[in-house]
Protein backbone atom coordinates (compact mmCIF):
# COMPACT_ATOMS: atom_id res chain seq x y z
CA UNK A 1 0.00 0.00 0.00
CA UNK A 2 1.27 3.64 -0.96
CA UNK A 3 1.22 5.96 1.37
CA UNK A 4 -1.18 8.73 0.79
CA UNK A 5 -2.47 11.98 1.71
CA UNK A 6 -5.80 13.06 2.09
CA UNK A 7 -7.41 16.56 1.96
CA UNK A 8 -10.95 17.25 2.73
CA UNK A 9 -13.12 20.49 2.50
CA UNK A 10 -16.51 20.68 3.18
CA UNK A 11 -19.03 23.87 1.49
CA UNK A 12 -21.97 25.48 1.71
CA UNK A 13 -24.58 25.52 -0.20
CA UNK A 14 -24.15 21.46 -0.86
CA UNK A 15 -25.50 21.69 -4.43
CA UNK A 16 -23.18 24.47 -5.21
CA UNK A 17 -21.99 22.03 -8.28
CA UNK A 18 -25.66 20.76 -8.89
CA UNK A 19 -24.16 17.52 -9.71
CA UNK A 20 -21.16 14.91 -8.29
CA UNK A 21 -17.54 15.66 -9.71
CA UNK A 22 -14.70 13.17 -10.04
CA UNK A 23 -11.11 14.83 -11.25
CA UNK A 24 -8.31 12.07 -11.81
CA UNK A 25 -4.97 13.34 -12.37
CA UNK A 26 -1.81 11.70 -12.70
CA UNK A 27 -0.51 11.32 -8.59
CA UNK A 28 -3.96 12.78 -7.05
CA UNK A 29 -7.98 12.17 -7.55
CA UNK A 30 -10.47 14.93 -6.08
CA UNK A 31 -13.89 14.01 -5.35
CA UNK A 32 -17.11 16.80 -5.06
CA UNK A 33 -20.39 15.56 -3.82
CA UNK A 34 -22.73 16.65 -1.41
CA UNK A 35 -21.26 19.67 0.04
CA UNK A 36 -17.59 17.73 0.49
CA UNK A 37 -14.41 17.51 -1.24
CA UNK A 38 -12.11 14.74 -0.78
CA UNK A 39 -8.44 14.94 -2.27
CA UNK A 40 -6.27 11.80 -2.38
CA UNK A 41 -2.70 12.62 -3.33
CA UNK A 42 0.34 10.41 -3.51
CA UNK A 43 2.47 11.26 -0.71
CA UNK A 44 5.89 11.18 -2.49
CA UNK A 45 3.98 14.04 -4.88
CA UNK A 46 2.31 16.02 -2.18
CA UNK A 47 5.80 15.71 0.04
CA UNK A 48 8.08 17.21 -2.99
CA UNK A 49 6.78 20.68 -2.03
CA UNK A 50 6.19 22.62 1.16
CA UNK A 51 3.45 24.23 -0.19
CA UNK A 52 1.50 21.53 -1.51
CA UNK A 53 -1.54 22.23 0.83
CA UNK A 54 -1.94 25.64 -0.35
CA UNK A 55 -1.79 24.77 -3.85
CA UNK A 56 -4.74 22.75 -3.35
CA UNK A 57 -6.73 25.15 -1.65
CA UNK A 58 -6.07 27.70 -4.12
CA UNK A 59 -6.88 25.26 -6.67
CA UNK A 60 -10.30 24.58 -5.29
CA UNK A 61 -10.57 28.34 -4.92
CA UNK A 62 -10.41 28.85 -8.28
CA UNK A 63 -12.76 26.46 -8.88
CA UNK A 64 -15.31 28.14 -7.08
CA UNK A 65 -14.74 31.65 -8.65
CA UNK A 66 -15.27 29.84 -11.79
CA UNK A 67 -17.89 28.47 -10.52
CA UNK A 68 -19.17 31.95 -8.90
CA UNK A 69 -19.77 33.10 -12.54
CA UNK A 70 -22.19 30.83 -13.32
CA UNK A 71 -24.41 30.40 -9.76
CA UNK A 72 -23.69 34.54 -9.26
CA UNK A 73 -24.03 33.33 -5.64
CA UNK A 74 -22.14 32.65 -2.49
CA UNK A 75 -20.83 30.30 -1.04
CA UNK A 76 -18.52 29.46 2.09
CA UNK A 77 -15.21 26.72 1.74
CA UNK A 78 -13.50 25.64 4.57
CA UNK A 79 -9.95 25.39 4.53
CA UNK A 80 -8.27 21.62 4.28
CA UNK A 81 -8.56 18.91 6.97
CA UNK A 82 -5.42 16.59 6.74
CA UNK A 83 -5.21 12.58 7.49
CA UNK A 84 -1.98 11.31 6.40
CA UNK A 85 -2.10 7.61 5.63
CA UNK A 86 0.79 5.27 6.13
CA UNK A 87 1.43 1.56 4.61
CA UNK A 88 0.86 0.07 7.55
CA UNK A 89 -2.77 1.85 7.50
CA UNK A 90 -1.97 4.27 10.73
CA UNK A 91 -3.43 7.77 10.52
CA UNK A 92 -1.74 10.86 11.42
CA UNK A 93 -4.07 14.01 11.33
CA UNK A 94 -3.95 18.25 11.15
CA UNK A 95 -6.57 20.65 10.28
CA UNK A 96 -7.32 24.43 9.82
CA UNK A 97 -9.50 26.87 9.88
CA UNK A 98 -12.21 28.26 7.44
CA UNK A 99 -13.16 30.99 5.06
CA UNK A 100 -16.07 32.34 2.58
CA UNK A 101 -17.08 34.63 0.39
CA UNK A 102 -20.55 35.82 0.90
CA UNK A 103 -22.90 38.49 -0.40
CA UNK A 104 -26.00 38.36 -2.89
CA UNK A 105 -26.78 35.72 -4.84
CA UNK A 106 -30.09 35.17 -8.19
CA UNK A 107 -32.30 32.80 -8.25
CA UNK A 108 -32.77 30.34 -11.13
CA UNK A 109 -35.35 29.06 -13.13
CA UNK A 110 -34.91 26.03 -15.10
CA UNK A 111 -37.02 24.60 -17.56
CA UNK A 112 -37.21 22.10 -20.16
CA UNK A 113 -38.29 22.70 -23.82
CA UNK A 114 -39.53 19.58 -25.72
CA UNK A 115 -40.38 19.38 -29.56
CA UNK A 116 -43.98 18.03 -30.61
CA UNK A 117 -42.63 14.05 -29.90
CA UNK A 118 -41.54 14.82 -26.55
CA UNK A 119 -37.52 14.96 -27.58
CA UNK A 120 -35.73 17.57 -25.29
CA UNK A 121 -34.52 20.43 -27.20
CA UNK A 122 -32.97 22.50 -24.34
CA UNK A 123 -33.01 21.62 -20.97
CA UNK A 124 -31.07 24.64 -18.85
CA UNK A 125 -30.17 23.04 -15.61
CA UNK A 126 -27.79 20.48 -18.12
CA UNK A 127 -26.92 23.30 -19.98
CA UNK A 128 -25.65 25.31 -17.03
CA UNK A 129 -24.02 22.56 -15.71
CA UNK A 130 -21.72 22.05 -18.57
CA UNK A 131 -21.36 25.65 -18.70
CA UNK A 132 -20.25 25.96 -15.40
CA UNK A 133 -17.37 22.63 -16.16
CA UNK A 134 -16.07 24.31 -19.20
CA UNK A 135 -15.86 27.75 -16.96
CA UNK A 136 -13.60 25.77 -13.90
CA UNK A 137 -11.84 24.45 -16.94
CA UNK A 138 -10.84 27.70 -18.37
CA UNK A 139 -9.78 29.41 -15.18
CA UNK A 140 -7.80 26.81 -13.87
CA UNK A 141 -6.30 27.00 -17.63
CA UNK A 142 -5.15 30.79 -17.20
CA UNK A 143 -5.42 32.16 -14.18
CA UNK A 144 -1.93 31.00 -12.83
CA UNK A 145 -0.47 33.36 -15.57
CA UNK A 146 -2.76 35.84 -16.36
CA UNK A 147 -3.11 38.75 -13.40
CA UNK A 148 -6.17 40.44 -15.56
CA UNK A 149 -8.33 37.21 -14.32
CA UNK A 150 -7.15 37.07 -11.31
CA UNK A 151 -8.32 40.75 -10.53
CA UNK A 152 -11.60 40.28 -12.27
CA UNK A 153 -12.50 37.40 -10.38
CA UNK A 154 -11.60 38.84 -7.13
CA UNK A 155 -13.37 41.89 -8.32
CA UNK A 156 -16.88 39.69 -8.52
CA UNK A 157 -15.53 37.68 -5.20
CA UNK A 158 -15.55 41.42 -3.54
CA UNK A 159 -18.77 42.33 -4.81
CA UNK A 160 -20.62 39.39 -2.98
CA UNK A 161 -18.52 39.72 0.44
CA UNK A 162 -19.51 43.50 0.40
CA UNK A 163 -22.78 43.92 -0.62
CA UNK A 164 -22.83 47.56 0.46
CA UNK A 165 -20.34 48.38 -2.12
CA UNK A 166 -21.33 45.71 -4.52
CA UNK A 167 -21.90 48.36 -7.85
CA UNK A 168 -18.44 49.61 -7.09
CA UNK A 169 -16.83 46.20 -7.38
CA UNK A 170 -18.66 45.01 -10.47
CA UNK A 171 -18.04 48.05 -12.10
CA UNK A 172 -14.37 47.50 -11.38
CA UNK A 173 -14.52 44.93 -14.15
CA UNK A 174 -15.71 46.84 -16.84
CA UNK A 175 -12.69 49.30 -16.00
CA UNK A 176 -9.98 46.53 -15.89
CA UNK A 177 -11.19 45.37 -19.24
CA UNK A 178 -11.49 48.97 -20.86
CA UNK A 179 -8.17 49.56 -20.32
CA UNK A 180 -7.27 46.15 -21.39
CA UNK A 181 -8.47 46.67 -24.34
CA UNK A 182 -7.99 50.54 -24.90
CA UNK A 183 -11.28 51.82 -24.10
CA UNK A 184 -14.63 51.17 -24.53
CA UNK A 185 -15.42 50.69 -28.08
CA UNK A 186 -12.72 48.20 -28.40
CA UNK A 187 -13.82 46.46 -25.51
CA UNK A 188 -16.89 46.13 -26.76
CA UNK A 189 -16.18 45.26 -30.30
CA UNK A 190 -13.56 42.71 -28.51
CA UNK A 191 -15.90 41.01 -26.49
CA UNK A 192 -19.24 41.56 -28.52
CA UNK A 193 -20.70 43.52 -26.06
CA UNK A 194 -23.74 45.68 -26.73
CA UNK A 195 -23.81 49.79 -26.70
CA UNK A 196 -27.05 49.34 -24.28
CA UNK A 197 -26.14 46.79 -22.20
CA UNK A 198 -22.57 48.58 -21.40
CA UNK A 199 -24.43 51.94 -21.42
CA UNK A 200 -27.26 50.68 -18.84
CA UNK A 201 -24.43 49.21 -16.33
CA UNK A 202 -22.40 52.04 -16.17
CA UNK A 203 -25.56 54.33 -15.41
CA UNK A 204 -26.74 52.00 -12.73
CA UNK A 205 -23.48 52.85 -11.52
CA UNK A 206 -22.42 55.79 -11.64
CA UNK A 207 -26.07 58.02 -12.16
CA UNK A 208 -28.67 56.50 -10.36
CA UNK A 209 -29.08 57.60 -6.58
CA UNK A 210 -28.12 54.16 -5.70
CA UNK A 211 -26.47 53.24 -1.72
CA UNK A 212 -24.65 50.33 -3.31
CA UNK A 213 -23.14 52.53 -6.24
CA UNK A 214 -19.82 54.75 -7.07
CA UNK A 215 -21.49 57.99 -6.44
CA UNK A 216 -23.18 57.80 -3.53
CA UNK A 217 -21.82 61.16 -1.79
CA UNK A 218 -23.43 63.49 -5.19
CA UNK A 219 -27.14 62.05 -3.83
CA UNK A 220 -27.35 62.71 0.59
CA UNK A 221 -30.91 62.55 1.60
CA UNK A 222 -32.18 60.71 -1.69
CA UNK A 223 -30.30 57.58 -1.84
CA UNK A 224 -32.17 53.91 -2.29
CA UNK A 225 -31.18 50.89 -2.58
CA UNK A 226 -30.89 48.96 -5.85
CA UNK A 227 -33.98 46.70 -6.56
CA UNK A 228 -33.38 43.15 -6.96
CA UNK A 229 -33.86 43.53 -10.59
CA UNK A 230 -31.11 46.23 -10.80
CA UNK A 231 -28.72 44.06 -8.88
CA UNK A 232 -29.24 41.31 -11.23
CA UNK A 233 -28.89 43.33 -14.61
CA UNK A 234 -25.77 44.47 -12.99
CA UNK A 235 -24.28 40.99 -11.90
CA UNK A 236 -25.25 39.87 -15.36
CA UNK A 237 -23.50 42.00 -17.01
CA UNK A 238 -20.29 41.62 -15.02
CA UNK A 239 -20.74 38.11 -15.08
CA UNK A 240 -21.01 38.33 -19.62
CA UNK A 241 -17.99 40.38 -19.57
CA UNK A 242 -16.03 37.70 -17.52
CA UNK A 243 -17.12 34.91 -19.69
CA UNK A 244 -16.19 36.41 -22.75
CA UNK A 245 -12.84 37.41 -21.80
CA UNK A 246 -12.42 33.89 -20.58
CA UNK A 247 -13.59 32.73 -24.35
CA UNK A 248 -11.07 35.80 -26.15
CA UNK A 249 -8.41 34.27 -23.65
CA UNK A 250 -9.08 30.58 -25.01
CA UNK A 251 -9.32 31.87 -29.12
CA UNK A 252 -6.88 34.29 -29.25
Amino acid sequence: MKEIIVLEWTFTPPDYFEEPIHIVRDNHEITIENGKITARIEAQYYDSESDSRMKFQELLNNWFLGVLIVNLKPFKLSNSSMVRIHPNGRRTCASQGSAKISGGGSITADFVVTDSNGKVIRNSRKERIERRKALIELVEKYIAHNPILQNLLNSLATAFREPDNELLYLYEIREMLSKEFDGEKMTRQVLNITKKSWWRFGRLANDEPIKQGRHRGKYVGVLRHATEGELIEARTFAQELIEKYLDYLDNK
